[in-house]
């Protein structure tokens, strides 16, 4: 089964570069609003979509029950930065010792990307997203975490290919 979808690969990273491009274009108006880059030499097979949002938690869970309330898939994946993950509790990290980490985990939030979302889908998103609070800044996941608090709705996850994590470093 993974052979079979190893060869359709090339064209779904292609479909979700569009995707992302679309969104990028979409929300590029916003204030405080800047598009994800990736460094010259690099593809980015954009596996997450993610944004941040300048009134950090509240803010960006206001969003989500929003995305949700219209049937809109999207997800928390790294809901807890690094130093405060159980795993590394023996490096003896706290909250305020990487705050940085703390408040982009407290306002990320991943909008749905797969390759077979349409226009009107992803505009769908953005009518909601903009609607319910002024974005900050799109970001990228980089981290293999478990999947945090995604929720599958109407479409968003549809066909298993809603938001999952990734590991896609350099901007």
């Amino acid at each position: 089964m993974l052979s079979a979808k190893l060869a359709r690969l090339a064209t779904w990273n292609k479909a979700r570069a569009a995707a992302a491009e679309r969104y990028s274009e979409l929300l590029a108006g916003l204030p405080r609003h800047h598009a994800a880059a990736t460094m010259p030499g690099n593809t980015h097979v954009w596996h997450l979509y993610v944004v941040r949002f300048a009134g950090g938690a509240a803010q960006r869970d206001a969003v989500l029950s929003a995305l949700h309330a219209s049937g809109v898939g999207a997800g928390i994946h790294y809901p807890f930065p690094v130093h405060l993950q159980g795993a590394f509790a023996g490096l003896g990290h706290g909250p305020g010792d990487f705050p940085v980490a703390e408040a982009a985990a407290a306002s990320m939030l991943s909008l749905p990307l797969f390759p077979h979302i349409s226009d009107e889908q992803i505009d769908h998103v953005v009518g909601v997203v903009t609607a319910a609070g002024l974005l900050m800044t799109p970001t990228q996941g980089c981290s293999s975490t478990p999947r945090a608090s995604a929720r599958a709705t109407t479409w968003g996850r549809a066909r298993g290919s809603g938001p999952s994590p990734t590991c896609c470093r350099g901007r």
